[in-house]
């Protein structure tokens, strides 16, 4: 398919300007101003609209294997496809785990067969994210993987982890923490606060995460060794990452959409769906991250997206799963609540991740002549709020219904083809 984009406002790494875009066999054939529809194009009007690169989420849980009753790779991709994003990377902590190259390849493969966007499978840092032995780490770097994590536990050995960092460096992959000193957080529902205390839920204190956070920052500067820092959620951490940039560690790190959003306070309808790890902090914690993102302390929007079937959701606080819905609103998000320039947010959401997951070939590239044509467009003004029913996930637990959100992905196109249209899946 051949696409004209006609009259968009064209944000990248190069900032803004006026335009359109011709898309020929998957690639971007032509960038200018007032462009020719040829015979063939099929031409989309962007009057109002943002021509971006597509989007990069570094943080995807999209179950399959083991739990295709709350997701499949199939209908998260949908889902990524209709925020805009062109390229996801998937959590290992599936059943089996992503600890070996033939779960990898299914993962991969499964991606291929959806093709609503790039399905990048994570490796698990240890052998079923169990923390005791390492996984095979040559064998996955050499079938493409790119990041290691063990999401959702993080490695609490700190010897296992000084040799991670080790043998990653060796490799050029990049080991992504889930940074939670487990030991502190045992029963924990919601953050150690007032408000945990006004309600009697038992509390997770940030020092938990800003232990992990110190520790891995000092292992980087031990070893060599490369660290992404996932989902940040306190101030401390963020001061942490920006001291450690400042001394230039080879530290990166990412924040979600609910951690700029929502805080600790919303526990307080004891509605589950706002449960998730690490749990949604105070509003200075909030502030705090905001202000991170908007120096480039944190680099990357990434989702988190973790779906959960209705009934796991309906248990009490202290027996359901943490995690929420993130894919399809997380453009909504940012746009309503962080107080940065667009081209600051796409990038955030685009090229930084990009280059983080090491997929800067292809994803977020800059909009040229020659380059993949792997894109978003959305409006940056439409408001709207989420309908759960209308959501591409298999699940629903979405924190976001009644919610006021700006911005709305219109068109996606992956690999030259324009997956989304008029804010529709295509296939």
């Amino acid at each position: 398919m051949n696409l004209l984009i006609s009259n968009g406002r064209l944000v990248d790494q190069d900032g803004e300007r006026r335009g359109d875009v011709r898309v020929v066999d998957g690639e971007i054939a032509e960038v200018g101003e007032a462009l020719t529809a040829d015979a063939d194009d099929r031409v989309l009007d962007a009057t109002g609209f943002v021509v971006t690169p597509g989007f990069v989420d570094l943080h995807v849980h999209l179950r399959e294997p083991g739990r295709e009753e709350a997701e499949t790779i199939e209908t998260g991709s949908r889902a990524a496809a209709l925020g805009g994003f062109t390229a996801v990377v998937a959590m290992p902590n599936t059943d089996p785990t992503q600890d070996c190259v033939e779960v990898i390849d299914f993962v991969r493969e499964q991606g291929r067969r959806a093709g609503l966007c790039d399905v990048l499978p994570s490796g698990s840092i240890t052998v079923g994210r169990a923390g005791e032995q390492l996984a095979p780490f040559g064998e996955l770097a050499a079938a493409g993987v790119r990041i290691f994590t063990d999401d959702g536990t993080g490695v609490q050995d700190p010897l296992l982890m000084r040799r991670a960092y080790e043998y990653a460096s060796d490799l050029g992959i990049v080991m992504a923490q889930h940074c939670e000193v487990a030991r502190l957080t045992d029963g924990a529902v919601m953050h150690e606060g007032a408000c945990c205390s006004h309600l009697g839920l038992p509390g997770w204190p940030s020092i938990a995460e800003e232990l992990m956070v110190h520790r891995d920052i000092e292992l980087v500067r031990l070893t060599g060794g490369r660290a992404h820092l996932l989902h940040l959620s306190t101030a401390g951490s963020v001061d942490l990452v920006r001291r450690a940039k400042a001394d230039g560690l080879d530290v990166t790190a990412e924040a979600t959409p609910h951690h700029v959003s929502l805080s600790d306070e919303r526990l307080e309808s004891y509605d589950a769906v706002y449960k998730v790890n690490p749990p949604l902090r105070t509003a200075a914690d909030i502030e705090a991250v905001r202000a991170g993102l908007a120096d480039g302390t944190i680099d990357a929007l990434a989702t988190d997206h973790a779906p959960h079937v209705p009934e796991s959701k309906e248990l009490p606080l202290d027996h359901a799963p943490p995690g929420m819905l993130g894919l399809e609103t997380a453009l909504g998000v940012a746009i309503a609540h962080l107080d940065m320039d667009l081209v600051d947010i796409v990038g955030a959401l685009s090229w930084k991740p990009a280059a983080i997951a090491g997929v800067a070939d292809r994803h977020g590239r800059p909009l040229q002549a020659g380059e993949p044509a792997n894109l978003c467009v959305f409006d940056p003004t439409e408001g709207w709020e989420v309908t759960p029913a209308r959501l591409a996930s298999k699940s629903r637990n979405t924190p976001y219904v009644g919610v006021g959100l700006t911005g709305r992905v219109q068109h996606t196109i992956y690999d030259g083809e324009l997956v989304v249209l008029d804010g529709e899946a295509q296939r």
